[in-house]
C-alpha cells in the first residue's frame, strides 16, 4: 500500500525526533496500521542552516508554507513550529484545504482552540494534539477515549518539566532557586528566557487544553489564576519537608457542584503521595473519574523522542482505516463556556510563613487575625534562633476560602511587627 506522505512544519527538537522515530520504527508502524508514513516536505525558517540530522533522502526542505498547505499529495500537516502567528495561519490554511492537522502547540490551542476546532469540524477533518500536553504521556487520548464514559471529578498534574526539575533540585540537593534555574538551562531543560516555565504560563496553557478534554468546556486562559515558582525559597522547601511535604508546581481543576474551580500554583504535597515523588523533568497527571476512581499517568513531559512519539500516535490514528474526527472528545458539539467558580471562593488548606519581630503577643495577634477570618489552625511552629531579631512563624491551616487566606496575609503584612511579606501556599 502506498505510504501516507506528510508535511512537517518545524524541524527542531520535536520535528527531528519525529523523523527519527519514523525512520527507526517504520516497519513496526506498517505492521500496526498497514501502511508507512513518510515525510514529503519540511518547512523550515532557514534553508542554509546546517542540521545534525536530516529527514531522509527525497525529502524537500522549503521556507514556503504553501508547499505544505496547498500540496494535494500531502493529506496531513504536522505543525511543530510553536507560537501563535505563523503557526495559526498554517493550521487554518491547511484545515480549509481539507487536510488533517497534528500539532504540539498548546499555546495556540489554549488561546484559539475553540475557533480552530470549529473550523476542523466544518471541514470534517482531524485536529489532533496528543503532544501538546505532557510530552510522551498519553493523557489526551486517555481522556477522549479510555475515560470518555466517566465524569471527571478532579484532575491535578505536574505539567512543566523545567519547574519540576528546579523544585526537585532545591528539595534533593538544597540548591537555591537561581542556582537550580541556571543548572536547568545548562542541561537544556530551560530556555534562555524561562519565563513561561517558571511563572506557570506553560502549565496554564496545558491546563486549559485538559479542561476542554475533561469537561467539554472552555475555561478562558485570561480567567485562569496562575502563579509560578519564583516565590519558592529554600527556607520554604526545608520547612515543608519538616512537616512531611514537598513543594510542587501544580495544575488543578475540579468540579464543585457543577462549577469548575481551576488554577496553577505551587503547593505543598504530602510526601507519601505519588505526585510528591515525581522528580527531575518528569510530568504526571492524576485524575479521578466517578466510575474508574483515581488514575495516575507518569512519564517524560518533553524531549525529542517522547514528544515525537506522541505526535506519531496522532499520525497513526489519522492513517487508520475508518478514522472519523472527534477532536474535542465531545463529538460535533461546539465547545461552550465553562461555569467558573470565582477563584476567591476556592477552598483549600494553606501554608502561611510570617517573618515578624521577636516580641511578645505576635503569635497571639496572628492567631486572632486568622480566627477573625474563620481560618482554623492545624499546626504552628516558630523557627529561628534566640539571637535573631526577626523570626519566621509557620502556620498550616484547615480548609479555608482563598479570599479569607488572602485577607489574613494582607492584614498581617500591614501590622507593625511584620518584617517581610507573608508567604502563602496551598496544601494539596
Amino acid at each position: 500500500m502506498e505510504a501516507v506522505r506528510i508535511g512537517l512544519a518545524g524541524f527542531g527538537t520535536v520535528g527531528s525526533g519525529l523523523a527519527r522515530v519514523l525512520e527507526e520504527n517504520g516497519d513496526w508502524i506498517e505492521r500496526r496500521i498497514g501502511r508507512r508514513i513518510a515525510i514529503k516536505t519540511v518547512l523550515v525558517r532557514d534553508l542554509t542552516k546546517r542540521r545534525s540530522f536530516l529527514p531522509g533522502p527525497g525529502v524537500a526542505l522549503t521556507d514556503d508554507p504553501s508547499a505544505l498547505a496547498d500540496d494535494p499529495e500531502i493529506p496531513i500537516v504536522v505543525e511543530l513550529m510553536g507560537g501563535v502567528g505563523a503557526a495559526k495561519e498554517l493550521i487554518e490554511r491547511s484545515l480549509r484545504a481539507g487536510k488533517h492537522v497534528v500539532t504540539a502547540n498548546k499555546h495556540l490551542l489554549a488561546e484559539h482552540g475553540p475557533e480552530l476546532f470549529a473550523l476542523a469540524e466544518e471541514k470534517g477533518v482531524g485536529l489532533l494534539y496528543e503532544a501538546g500536553v505532557a510530552g510522551g504521556i498519553p493523557i489526551v487520548q486517555t481522556l477522549k477515549d479510555s475515560l470518555s464514559g466517566n465524569r471527571i471529578e478532579k484532575l491535578v498534574g505536574i505539567l512543566n518539566g523545567t519547574a519540576n526539575y528546579i523544585l526537585s533540585e532545591m528539595t534533593t540537593n538544597g540548591l537555591e532557586f537561581e542556582t537550580a534555574l541556571t543548572q536547568a538551562q545548562a542541561l537544556g531543560y530551560a530556555e534562555a528566557d524561562p519565563t513561561f516555565d517558571i511563572e506557570g504560563v506553560d502549565t496554564a496553557h496545558k491546563l486549559v487544553v485538559l479542561i476542554r478534554l475533561a469537561y467539554g468546556r472552555d475555561y478562558p486562559l485570561k480567567a485562569l489564576p496562575v502563579r509560578g515558582i519564583t516565590s519558592v525559597t529554600q527556607q520554604d522547601i526545608e520547612v515543608a519537608r519538616e512537616f512531611g511535604y514537598r513543594i510542587k508546581l501544580l495544575a488543578q481543576v475540579r468540579d464543585v457542584d457543577g462549577r469548575l474551580e481551576a488554577g496553577v500554583f505551587p503547593a505543598l504535597v504530602k510526601h507519601t503521595f505519588l505526585l510528591a515523588r515525581v522528580g527531575g523533568n518528569y510530568n504526571a497527571v492524576r485524575l479521578e473519574g466517578n466510575a474508574v476512581g483515581p488514575i495516575m499517568l507518569h512519564g517524560q513531559g518533553a524531549g525529542a523522542l517522547p514528544t515525537g512519539s506522541a505526535v506519531l500516535a496522532d499520525l497513526m490514528t489519522l492513517c487508520r482505516e475508518g478514522f472519523r474526527p472527534d477532536n474535542t472528545g465531545f463529538g460535533p458539539a461546539p465547545v461552550t463556556p465553562a461555569d467558573i467558580l470565582p477563584p476567591e471562593l476556592a477552598v483549600s488548606r494553606y501554608y502561611f510563613r510570617f517573618t515578624v519581630a521577636d516580641r511578645p503577643g505576635v503569635m497571639a495577634a496572628i492567631a486572632q487575625t486568622m480566627a477573625d477570618h474563620n481560618i482554623s489552625i492545624a499546626q504552628a511552629v516558630q523557627k529561628g534562633d534566640e539571637s535573631a531579631a526577626d523570626v519566621p512563624i509557620v502556620f498550616l491551616t484547615h480548609a479555608a476560602q482563598a479570599k479569607a487566606a488572602d485577607a489574613v496575609a494582607a492584614e498581617i503584612d500591614a501590622m507593625s511587627f511584620t518584617r517581610k511579606p507573608t508567604v502563602l501556599f496551598r496544601i494539596l
